[in-house]
């Protein structure tokens, strides 16, 4: 299957290109960027010596397939025709991962370009969405953020009270590599802090998602929608995100039920691990994969979820190839089975 990369200079399409360099069934034929156009993707990169493409300034070639990378705004005004034109796209950036346009609006302060997409737009969580994916034109890949606190939840938000609050930390590589004072090395080494406290844009998306995971409950225990609180914090490493969730249960259930559950739900994911004990970001290192250690603190009947990935591969461009993989009917693993890099 021939691919293209829009954008591809920016830390998730540099993903994308790695991942899809040792991909069995996908031959990466087209690459776009806003800089460095006209030079050789291998000499820019040399650690991609091994796909010696030029840096296009759009895709013009037929392909079957198209990863788009570009900001928000961006990435929508180059995927609409695309897709019109009977291309099927996985969209890396949040563009059509909000379903409602006034939502999506508030939050990213921009007119939406192309909002006849948003209803057909299928958010790209293989763990929940998989069949609608399969049948998809057009897939949201989701945040990074969301990613680690919709999973690290999805299996019990139907059993907690409606009152959340997720604790995220992030490497650095989650800000782009745009050069600015927050991510400047000197400013960051040696430092943690917190960031957007008045509201986080990836906040109505993990409402969004938790929202519907907990609505297809078959025994939802609290009451009321969903309050969330997100705080996101900056840590001087490079990859990496680890979620604390912290919710207070419903209805009594022990442990061992709870344990269970998601085992149960994500019995068929095949990048989801539930470990016993707490995990560490250098346990996902490099890789696709999920790691999630629910524990309940029996003082105050307090569930504590840790969820742990990777923010450039299951966080960004590993999930939009799982997603990839399950549009064009290929294995769902395919390309993505790498073990994380330890130490």
């Amino acid at each position: 299957m021939k691919v293209g990369i829009v954008n591809v200079t920016g830390y998730a399409g540099l993903e994308l290109a790695r991942l899809l360099q040792s991909h069995p069934e996908v031959e990466l034929t087209q690459v776009t960027g806003r800089s460095a156009v006209g030079q050789r993707l291998s000499d820019v990169f040399p650690h991609l010596t091994g796909k010696d493409l030029e840096i296009l300034p759009e895709i013009v070639d037929p392909v079957d397939l198209v990863f788009s990378a570009l900001p928000h705004k961006a990435s929508a005004e180059a995927v609409a025709p695309l897709v019109k034109a009977g291309i099927r796209v996985v969209d890396i950036s949040a563009d059509f991962r909000l379903r409602n346009l006034d939502i999506y609006e508030k939050w990213y302060q921009t007119k939406h370009p192309a909002p006849e997409l948003l209803q057909e737009a299928v958010y790209g969580s293989p763990e929940l969405h998989r069949d609608d994916i399969m049948r998809a034109r057009l897939v949201a890949s989701p945040g990074c953020y969301p990613t680690s606190a919709i999973l690290g939840m999805a299996p019990v938000v139907h059993l907690v009270e409606p009152d959340i609050i997720i604790d995220s930390k992030s490497g650095v590589s989650g800000s782009g590599r745009t050069l600015t004072l927050t991510n400047h090395y000197s400013e960051v080494n040696e430092s943690c802090q917190a960031y957007s406290l008045g509201g986080h844009r990836h906040l109505p998306e993990i409402v969004q998602e938790l929202s519907w995971a907990r609505e297809r409950g078959s025994d939802v225990a609290g009451k009321g929608s969903l309050s969330v609180i997100f705080v996101p914090h900056l840590v001087p490493m490079t990859r990496g995100i680890l979620s604390t969730i912290y919710c207070r249960l419903a209805i009594d259930v022990p442990m061992s039920d709870i344990r269970e559950r998601y085992r149960q739900f994500y019995h068929n994911a095949p990048f989801v691990r539930i470990v016993d004990r707490p995990p560490q970001t250098k346990h996902v290192w490099g890789s696709n994969y999920c790691v999630i250690y629910p524990t309940l603190d029996p003082r105050t009947n307090r569930l504590v979820v840790i969820s742990c990935i990777d923010n450039l591969v299951k966080g960004a461009s590993g999930q939009a190839v799982q997603c990839m993989n399950l549009m064009a009917g290929f294995d769902e693993k395919l390309g993505l089975e790498a073990t994380p890099i330890y130490p």
